[in-house]
C-alpha cells in the first residue's frame, strides 16, 4: 500500500504536514500539502507544499533557498496528518528564525516572548524585485 493510500486528505484535498528537524526533533513549521505536494516530496526528497494563499504548489524554501531535505516520513494513527523529519538548510521561518515557533507564551506577563535568535535578515532574502 502506498503512502498516498494511507493519507486522509480533508474536504479541500489537503493534509497538515508537520516539519521537524531530524537532528534534534524540534518542530520547525506546519504547512499543508495536497496530493501533488506529497508525491513531489517523495519523488524529489525535498519538501513541497501547497500554498493556500497563492493556490499553488511550491518547494519549501524556493524563494529563500532554505530548502528541507527529507530524512523520514511518518503519518499519524488515523492518517490525517503527516510528519516529515528534515535536514533544514538555514531556517524554516520566513521571519528569519530557524523555527516558526520562535515565540513562547509567558503566562506571568500574559505575553509572547521571542525565545530564539534570528538567523537571517528576511528583508535581504525576500527583497521585492
Amino acid at each position: 500500500m502506498s503512502l498516498i493510500e494511507n493519507i486522509k486528505f480533508n474536504e479541500k484535498g489537503l493534509i497538515p504536514a508537520i516539519i521537524a528537524d531530524d537532528a534534534d526533533g524540534r518542530v520547525l513549521t506546519l504547512c499543508y500539502m495536497n496530493k501533488d505536494a506529497v508525491e513531489k516530496t517523495v519523488e524529489t526528497g525535498l519538501v513541497h507544499v501547497f500554498r493556500r494563499s497563492q493556490n499553488r504548489l511550491m518547494i519549501k524554501g524556493e524563494s529563500s533557498g532554505h530548502t528541507q531535505s527529507v530524512k523520514g516520513i511518518s503519518i499519524d494513527c488515523e492518517g490525517n496528518s503527516i510528519l516529515f523529519n528534515v535536514d533544514q538548510k538555514v531556517a524554516a521561518c520566513h521571519a528569519g528564525y530557524r523555527s516558526c515557533y520562535y515565540r513562547t507564551y509567558n503566562p506571568g506577563t500574559a505575553s509572547l516572548e521571542v525565545t530564539e535568535e534570528r538567523v537571517f535578515d528576511p528583508e535581504s532574502v525576500y527583497k521585492k524585485k
